[in-house]
């Protein structure tokens, strides 16, 4: 059997990012890599320095579901650059490389044990015995320089340098679900949102024939990502921006949250199951029109402060469930994710809006056809093929996205009951 990388489609065979924040990164060369990788790892340190300000030294936080310590995901981060380039000896193959490739050892001999979710007991994450702050930094410090120095030789090709684009957006990826822990937590750490635009009218988009999915020319690409194909798409009106919250509250206000005709049953069956009786969404504290003089306002735990969000913003932190039951009661449908994309890519000048939240779609996360299996994700958070059939899919991006993750094609997923993340939607006429 030989031993040599597969041959692979040459990098350059389209116009290269200009900045290691344009979405083209995925196709992006050794030295812009380079740069972004630093930016990545350098945004993790200071996330790191954020909650470290919040937390104190320690970083010390309570065990609650669907937590996890916020030392330990940086960890992590280094790790999986580390699992994947600095111990992968088949790396060059790049997705073409086996699953469980011939690795070298660890920088550190625990590695594997304090940072690979995969092995030992699901609450290893919070075992004392785990590296500190200090070491956790000098980790990510080492990791990265090795990831850095293999860089300067691998080829500049798809395949060679499909790993590195992997360490780079999965340490974005991670950085966003960092922002997302201090959300959960309550941390002040001082992120604020931007100003969203006025509302728009609905847009009514024609009927179209649109390509879903990207090419494998395209460089680094997700698997729920990849196998281009067409599909015939009727006319369709869709929302110019994301449900706002002055349209949610009108949603409670009509006794939405109390209304099981208006629900999925495993959605009212998930809202039943809610501590506290829930009649709004994550980390709200007051909504409704009528409630105490508030106007129409809600009240929203922001970071550890209450805040009082504006009516035009969009809706945030709804699982798919309450998405699902506000467009029932609106008369309306969730778009699906076709139809969002194509509004994303042609109505722009006429006032369609994304990148506020991540938008649930309708349908569920299926394989397109020819749908081909990563090396990296299987069993892991990340694998689409444990989650067919079962999560949704969101499209779009929040204010925690690094630009570079901003793309219209993006294919992220949850499951429909996920709502710590900046999570809204849209709707299209039925």
């Amino acid at each position: 059997m030989s031993s040599s990388p597969p041959p692979s489609t040459p990098f350059g065979a389209a116009s290269p990012p200009l900045s290691i924040d344009s979405p083209d990164m995925r196709r992006a060369g050794r030295d812009l890599l380079s740069l972004a990788l630093i930016d990545a790892r350098n945004h993790t340190l200071h996330l790191l320095s954020l909650f470290e300000q919040a937390l104190g030294e320690a970083m010390r936080v309570p065990p609650q579901p669907g937590v996890v310590p916020p030392v330990w995901l940086a960890g992590h981060i280094g790790w999986f650059a580390e699992w994947w380039i600095g111990r992968n000896t088949q790396r060059a193959f790049g997705i073409d490389c086996p699953v469980r490739p011939t690795r070298l050892a660890a920088i550190d001999p625990d590695a594997d044990d304090w940072w690979n979710p995969a092995q030992g007991a699901a609450d290893r994450c919070w075992s004392p015995d785990l590296p500190g702050l200090g070491q956790t930094k000098a980790y990510l410090l080492e990791t990265l320089e090795s990831t850095l120095e293999l860089l300067e030789n691998a080829a500049e090709t798809d395949a060679g340098l499909y790993f590195y684009r992997l360490a780079l957006f999965h340490e974005d990826l991670r950085g966003e679900q960092l922002v997302v822990l201090a959300q959960t937590l309550g941390l002040p750490l001082n992120i604020e949102q931007p100003p969203t635009a006025v509302t728009r009218e609905p847009l009514l988009l024609p009927a179209t024939r649109w390509e879903l999915g990207l090419p494998e020319q395209s460089g680094f690409l997700f698997a729920q990502e990849g196998a281009a194909h067409r599909v015939d798409v009727p006319e369709f009106e869709i929302d110019a921006q994301p449900v706002t919250w002055d349209q949610y509250i009108e949603f409670v206000d009509d006794g939405g949250y109390d209304r099981e005709e208006l629900w999925h049953s495993d959605g009212w069956r998930w809202l039943a199951a809610q501590t506290e009786g829930r009649r709004g969404p994550r980390h709200v504290e007051q909504i409704g029109v009528s409630r105490n003089g508030t106007g129409g306002s809600v009240l929203q735990q922001r970071f550890g402060v209450t805040v009082r969000a504006a009516g035009h913003h969009s809706a945030v932190h709804l699982s798919w469930w309450e998405a699902d039951a506000w467009a029932r009661w609106a008369g309306r449908r969730i778009a699906t994710e076709v139809e969002w994309e194509i509004a994303a890519h042609t109505a722009a000048r006429r006032g369609f809006r994304w990148a506020d939240v991540h938008e649930w779609t309708a349908g569920t996360l299926q394989p397109w056809p020819g749908f081909r299996a990563d090396p990296w994700s299987a069993g892991g958070e990340f694998d689409p093929v444990a989650a067919f059939g079962r999560a949704r899919v969101l499209r779009g991006a929040s204010f925690a996205t690094r630009a570079r993750l901003r793309s219209p094609r993006r294919r992220g997923f949850a499951l429909p009951d996920a709502d710590d993340g900046f999570f809204g939607f849209r709707t299209c006429a039925l």
